[in-house]
């Protein structure tokens, strides 16, 4: 079946203008739109009219928009009135984890967070009564902004024709099967879901995680055995059951906006060639992020190369021009020797700038670093993330009835997937009716300020200021610095210098969309980086 009589340019409810098509396959198909009444990329699925499954689609579809959990993708519009039925959901932009997995396995502290991550979006689904069923390492971003997105919730299901009696205990084995393959870089489930190698297996029965790699502690073993049924431990029935004994082993923060994995190991080294330069580095070494949307189900999703976005690898003809034909070695070789005489000469300045640097000296009136251990001089505290007595949202009335204001302890309670959420506004001025609303943080007693770290969920253009100060007013705060997003998930306020104050404040003078599409201030978790006083 094909929807090709849909081409680019065409208009979907008069709004979302199709303009790339991403995938065709099984009936539907995948396009990058723009919401043009909005101005932002959307990701459009349309549907053969004779694919049989449109209206299950399009329900499941409307089902998985009540959810609010920000590490779901989330469905913004679904119809089949029309002549051309259709499914509108955010354009995600990141790395799926099998690209992340092409270069090396993750570290295990990683692979744990970010499958603890994608339990707790799961378990949210399950708690609204969906399931995904279709779980491979595609399904898995890390987007661009550093935030963890589960593509396909309750959609890819219907679009695979996919069923389980028991939905949760699938979903557990699915998530076990992706921390398999973070912690080893193989994969243990259908040969068609992954184009990763597959997992070792003895008798048919995947070899655990320990047997495979090196470095994996055997609690986070055990917890891969117990999802996929190997060994004797207690399965885990559903997602929230991985996620609390997720809960319960060492995890290592994720990066804002760097890669997860480990460097690629060395290539084994070769026999210089004469008088010839190296040849680039082969494609698949190379770092680049792809958009990831809304896939369809695992057994029709285009391989990586495939996709928008990806760098393909050079030709063979492009290569053989990098390294030239033989009247171009010379010039290459001056090339290099230019290089490293310049490397040379760094070198040479940087040990000059050793022996003769004047700067501060310890006690003994030697120059450079204080060694600690031979120093009486205490070291300088590190900034340390503090404890926040409360928190409360400060936001008259707005369209909505003033529903945010009691929320405030949502941003401070660890958990990404809840958010404190202003009323919804019709204009990034809010309706005119106020000039900002706000999350407020009380510290309980004066503190020493460094940083101050959110992550805030909203399109770009948001404008927010951090402020402090030792009362409660917004108005007799000090403002410290102002950002405005970019449509990434986190913000950060480096002080120039420490500051002591009671109060912080997330102060928002202009919003944009939030994670539910409406216009209005939104804040999942917020930290305060300093020290006690």
């Amino acid at each position: 079946m094909s929807t090709s009589v849909i081409e680019p340019g065409t208009r979907l409810a008069g709004r979302y203008r199709l303009e790339e098509r991403i995938s065709d396959s099984g009936g539907s198909s995948l396009w990058r739109a723009i919401d043009e009444i909005l101005a932002r990329a959307v990701a459009v699925r349309t549907f053969d009219p004779k694919f049989p499954r449109i209206a299950e689609a399009v329900t499941s579809a409307r089902s998985a928009s009540r959810l609010t959990d920000p590490r779901l993708t989330q469905v913004f519009d679904a119809d089949d009135s029309g002549e051309s039925a259709y499914v509108v959901s955010e354009w995600v932009v990141g790395e799926n984890l099998e690209a992340m997995l092409g270069k090396a396995p993750l570290e295990p502290g990683r692979a744990a967070t970010l499958l603890y991550e994608a339990a707790e979006a799961l378990a949210a689904a399950h708690s609204a009564g969906l399931s995904h069923l279709c779980l491979t390492p595609r399904n898995l971003v890390w987007t661009t902004g550093g935030t963890v997105k589960i593509l396909g919730v309750a959609t890819d299901a219907v679009l695979g024709d996919r069923h389980s009696d028991d939905p949760a205990a699938e979903d557990a084995r699915g998530l076990g099967r992706m921390l398999y393959a973070a912690l080893t870089a193989h994969w243990p489930g259908a040969e068609d879901a992954s184009d990763l190698p597959a997992a070792p297996a003895a008798d048919g029965t995947p070899r655990a995680p320990r047997q495979v790699q090196a470095g994996i502690s055997h609690a986070v073993d055990a917890i891969v055995c117990r999802c996929l049924g190997l060994g004797q431990g207690e399965p885990l029935a559903s997602p929230a059951d991985l996620a609390k004994a997720l809960r319960g082993v060492p995890r290592t923060p994720l990066p804002l906006f760097a890669g997860l994995g480990n460097a690629a190991p060395p290539s084994p080294p070769r026999p210089a060639a004469p008088q010839r330069p190296a040849a680039p580095p082969p494609a698949a070494t190379r770092p680049h992020r792809r958009p990831a949307h809304e896939q369809p189900a695992p057994s029709h999703v285009p391989p990586p190369h495939s996709r928008h976005g990806a760098t393909p690898p050079p030709s063979t003809s492009t290569r053989t021009a990098a390294q030239g034909p033989g009247p171009s070695k010379r010039p290459a070789n001056r090339a290099l020797l230019g290089v490293a005489a310049a490397a040379l000469t760094v070198i040479v300045g940087l040990g000059a700038w050793a022996l003769f640097d004047t700067g501060p000296k310890d006690k003994s009136g030697n120059t450079g670093t204080v060694d600690p251990k031979k120093s009486s001089a205490p070291p300088t505290p590190s900034a340390t993330q503090l404890t926040v007595r409360s928190a409360e949202g400060i936001d008259p009335v707005g369209q909505d009835g003033g529903k945010g204001e009691g929320k405030g302890h949502l941003a401070v309670d660890g958990k990404t997937g809840t958010a404190w959420r202003s009323s919804y506004y019709t204009s990034p001025e809010f309706g005119n009716l106020k000039k900002g609303v706000g999350l407020r943080l009380d510290m309980g007693k004066a503190v020493t300020v460094n940083e101050v770290k959110a992550q805030v969920p909203v399109a770009a253009g948001a404008t927010i200021q951090l402020k402090i100060g030792d009362t409660a007013a917004p108005n007799a705060m000090q403002k410290v610095q102002t950002v405005t997003t970019s449509g990434g998930s986190f913000v950060s306020f480096q002080l120039p210098s420490p500051q002591t104050a009671r109060y912080v404040l997330l102060w928002f003078t202009r919003i944009s969309n939030g994670s539910d599409g409406q216009l209005r201030a939104e804040v999942s978790e917020v930290s305060v980086l300093g020290s006690s006083n």
